[in-house]
């Protein structure tokens, strides 16, 4: 990997501090126009100014935008960095090789012009690190720390020869590994949220309710107890944060929504009414337009992928409500255990035209997933403002040949129609002829 980066001069350029877009037509990841032919100075990690007239930056790197787009890096909400580039056996034994693996793939996640990921369970810390510290090149991490279920709940994976579960007992492969703990009480629930802060979580994620991928786990229960749920937006909310909650059915988006809970992930079983009370409370809700092969490549006549089958319609009637009741909805796309759909990220999110124009759709994923972030509160590990182009905002920056509000489904090949690639001010990708 990184030979190629270095032949295809993808590794973060040595360059002057300041560096100088010129002539480009800034998506400013809020509106819905590009702008004017403009000038953009980035000095150090931060967008210094934005102008349409001549900037004069003696000693910048410049950079020639010849009219195409500048707008900024992408962000995806629902990401699980450790669990794309391996099995769910080596995720769950081999700690090591699934780190290495997950470097990798964070490289490449990097260079689909994700400049951002909110880690929504798996044992991320060690990756995130490697990348701040400039080991590894990757996106930013917003880690959950390992996923919060029950016994028999949405990612609990341990085989019947692990039952009976004692409290206190050995950890199992799942739990050692950081993927996801099981708490069957209010107070597990506090002691393992405080081991995820403890490690750098940024938020908590619950499993409010049944899975898809969880063979244990049938759709319609719901898993946790009030009393659990409102214990882990006490310990969030101690911590100045919040918690996220998969739930797909009304009693569990319900439930979720009385203990407090921000942000709700997928729901694309709910109600009509519970679309109303989440648009009334300002609940954050987590959408994303699946991708057909996550419900496909199960095996049929499985439970998993029966309960696919039964979520997937739900997708569309979801969006829509969405839309109809104007909720706070953020994008994310949920792989699990495939790098070969890690690589259609960007067409995922080049689906969404089907409920959105290009505009809705590139803001969701730049200043509004931006939002959803800054939820964290003091524990945001990157200060400063994210998913914009605007003065004073961290320089997560992609140049785009052509104008994406016009044409979605350039995302989906950034290979070719990302020229350049920018994060915390530094160039990882620049295929600008010079």
């Amino acid at each position: 990997m990184l030979a190629a980066a270095l032949v295809l001069g993808f590794c973060a350029t040595a360059s002057a501090d300041d560096i100088l877009f010129e002539n480009v037509r800034v998506f400013d990841g809020k509106g819905d126009a590009l702008s004017a032919p403009s000038n953009v100075l980035v000095k150090g990690n931060v967008i210094e100014r934005i102008s349409t007239d001549p900037i004069d930056a003696a000693g910048a790197e410049r950079i020639a935008g010849n009219g195409r787009t500048l707008m900024p890096g992408l962000i995806d909400a629902h990401w699980h960095a450790m669990l794309i580039a391996t099995t769910p056996a080596e995720a769950m034994s081999d700690i090591g090789f699934a780190n290495l693996a997950a470097g990798d793939e964070a490289t490449d996640t990097l260079m689909r012009g994700f400049t951002t990921v909110r880690d929504v369970g798996g044992p991320a810390f060690g990756l995130k690190r490697a990348i701040d510290r400039g080991i590894i090149e990757g996106p930013r991490i917003y880690p959950s720390g390992a996923m919060m279920t029950v016994t028999s709940g949405h990612g609990d994976f341990r085989e019947p020869s692990d039952l009976p579960r004692r409290v206190g007992g050995l950890f199992t492969p799942m739990e050692r590994t950081g993927g996801s703990i099981v708490v069957d009480s209010p107070d597990e629930v506090r002691l393992r949220a405080r081991e995820q802060f403890m490690q750098g979580a940024v938020l908590l994620k619950v499993t409010a309710g049944g899975g898809v991928s969880s063979p244990h786990s049938p759709l319609d229960v719901t898993t946790f107890t009030l009393p659990e749920l409102r214990a882990a937006v006490e310990i969030a909310e101690n911590w100045g944060t919040y918690v996220a909650a998969h739930a797909f059915t009304p009693e569990a988006i319900e439930m979720a929504i009385e203990a407090g809970v921000k942000n709700i992930e997928h729901g694309f079983l709910m109600s009509e009414e519970d679309a109303k009370l989440i648009a009334d409370k300002g609940i954050w809700l987590g959408l994303q337009p699946l991708h057909e092969a996550m419900r496909t490549n199960l095996p049929e006549g499985s439970v998993e992928r029966a309960k696919a089958d039964e979520v997937w319609p739900g997708i569309d009637r979801t969006y829509r409500l969405a839309k109809k009741y104007k909720i706070n909805t953020t994008w994310g796309t949920d792989i699990l255990f495939s790098r070969a759909l890690a690589t259609q990220q960007g067409a995922i999110l080049a689906s969404l035209s089907r409920w959105y124009t290009p505009a809705e759709a590139l803001a969701m994923a730049t200043g509004t997933n931006a939002e959803l972030l800054a939820l964290s509160g003091k524990r945001n590990p990157y200060p400063g403002k994210l998913g914009v182009v605007e003065e004073g905002a961290l320089a997560d920056l992609l140049l785009v040949e052509g104008n994406p509000l016009e044409n979605l489904d350039l995302v989906a090949d950034p290979a070719n129609n990302f020229k350049i690639i920018m994060k915390d001010g530094k160039i990882y990708k620049n295929t600008v002829a010079k």
